[in-house]
């Protein structure tokens, strides 16, 4: 591989993510929201606070309140960053980061790609497969985390060949858990690795160095996060966050109050569907790996690489991980995971799967070959071929989540939905409830809080607590405890009907 070899990919990837972007005029779902939103509170110098509180899980006591207590802050970081370089507070200053972030996987996955085979025809095909990355593709360019797990995934897997890669791999980790929880998994797949070179790292000295400058590398990235943590909220890891390993649904990620999520409430819940929700998870999550990990084609040739390639620690350390990721999703967090969590995480690993994919297919049309069923040159026929395939395939799934479905969950219709609520009477001072929060506050600078699970006693409890004047109920909010408030919006003395903006129907709360 060389120089130019890089830089065809990089213009590429710049090229096709930017036309990409350029149908994503708004975040468009509530992660990149929240990213976006977090970042623009970073550039007006409010710090890491945010006016609007989208989960009740760390028992908030109100209006700023300190920000990524469930999510964690690097992809705000990188948000602001690319704020400040343009000198703007938009969205699409927001991106300028994420987009050259994205256009650095494809020469990262080459270079990964080489290591394995030396040959270059190899490594481009893989550093296409970055570039065109199937359901990936849409979510590269936002401000959510996938173009940033994915480069620091691929760094990782290049740093494994180092002789002493431990501070790295540290660091690294690191930034992985700035970026997601999950990042702390890293960790335990840099000790796999620690293991798989046990033969060469033969003393206790050795080994005990190893783990020190693994954790130190953490530690240096990590450290500033723990310690605002403990001047927010007096522990160095955000309260609320552990109550999430007894949810019994999703939907109860927005519990009010977050005490009836508990140990005993999980068992309540029954041996059977703790059971059941965890085969749920499973199926669930191995749909994404064969759909959104693999892009469906490449699955059996990632297999077959894996195969080829079994005695690498690289591959090794990266099937041990995904098997780790796999049961952490599916048994410890089933609803987070099956809800986008896999998917989120397991982009990691990405780059050494389109590494191996090329791999696999040409062990595949070699064998193929020596039986007979094909020529000798059908080996850049398919290589062609299996580029086009994926090409293809990523272009459907951009047509189907841009134009066919449209890009955002109906954020676009919140300023209307504001003004509406301006002429009703709302001041800039009221607090309005709904579906998206950080959505809302993004787009229209109002204070939000997020409307709870639960009837609408919990509804009125959390509007009293926080202060929440006007409820905007979009249908997707319109859960079965406030379905009837819905369909039914003159029903309830609680609230004043305001009429409504296309589907969304919009109350002054009157209260008890």
């Amino acid at each position: 591989m060389t120089r130019s070899h890089y830089l065809l990919l990089f213009t590429i990837g710049l090229l096709f993510t930017s036309i990409i972007a350029l149908f994503e005029p708004i975040p468009g779902y509530l992660d990149s929201d929240y990213y976006f939103a977090g970042g623009l509170q970073l550039v007006k110098g409010n710090g890491f606070t945010e006016p609007y509180l989208w989960n009740y899980l760390d028992n908030p006591a109100g209006l700023p309140h300190p920000s990524h207590s469930y999510w964690m802050p690097l992809a705000s970081i990188v948000s602001a960053g690319g704020m400040l370089l343009a000198g703007q507070s938009t969205y699409s200053a927001s991106r300028i980061l994420f987009i050259l972030i994205t256009a650095l996987v494809p020469p990262i996955t080459a270079s990964l790609a080489y290591s394995f085979s030396n040959r270059t025809n190899m490594a481009l095909i893989s550093g296409f497969l970055a570039v065109f990355s199937g359901y990936h593709a849409p979510f590269m360019p936002v401000t959510d985390n996938f173009g940033i797990y994915i480069l620091l995934g691929g760094l990782y897997f290049l740093l494994v060949r180092l002789q002493r890669p431990w501070f790295w791999f540290g660091v690294i980790t690191g930034f992985m858990s700035l970026a997601r929880n999950d990042g702390i998994l890293w960790l335990g797949i840099s000790v796999i690795l620690i293991y798989l070179r046990k033969n060469q790292l033969v003393t206790i000295k050795e080994m005990t160095s190893a783990f020190i400058l693994l954790v130190a590398g953490f530690i240096l990235i990590m450290a500033p996060w723990y310690v605002r943590n403990y001047f927010a909220y007096g522990s160095v890891m955000a309260p609320g966050g552990g109550l999430t390993l007894w949810m019994t649904s999703y939907n109860q990620t927005f519990t009010y109050p977050a005490t009836k999520l508990s140990y005993d409430s999980w068992i309540m819940h029954g041996s059977q569907n703790i059971i059941r929700d965890r085969l749920w998870a499973l199926g669930q999550n191995l749909q994404n790996a064969v759909a959104a990990h693999g892009s469906i084609i490449l699955v059996p040739f990632i297999g077959s690489g894996i195969w080829l390639h079994r005695t690498d620690e690289r591959v090794k350390a990266g099937c041990l991980g995904w098997i780790l990721l796999l049961a952490t999703m599916t048994l410890v967090f089933p609803f987070a995971g099956a809800r986008g969590g896999f998917f989120h995480a397991g982009s990691a690993f990405q780059t050494l799967w389109w590494s191996l994919a090329p791999l696999g297919l040409a062990a595949s049309v070699d064998k193929a070959i020596t039986r007979c069923w094909f020529r000798e040159s059908s080996q850049k026929i398919f290589q062609i071929m299996f580029i086009q395939v994926v090409l293809i395939i990523t272009l459907f799934i951009c047509w189907v989540r841009l134009f066919k479905l449209g890009w955002g969950e109906g954020e676009q219709k919140y300023p209307e939905v504001e003004n509406q609520l301006v002429v009703s009477g709302a001041l800039p001072m009221d607090i309005v409830m709904v579906r998206n929060p950080p959505g809302y506050t993004m787009l229209t600078n109002r204070r939000t809080i997020v409307i709870p699970e639960g009837d609408i006693s919990v509804l009125l409890s959390v509007a009293d607590r926080y202060g929440g004047s006007y409820l905007v109920l979009e249908p997707q909010a319109a859960l079965p405890g406030i379905k009837d408030l819905y369909e039914q919006p003159d029903s309830d003395t609680r609230f004043i009907y305001l009429g409504e903006v296309d589907d969304i129907r919009l109350f002054s709360i009157v209260g008890e």
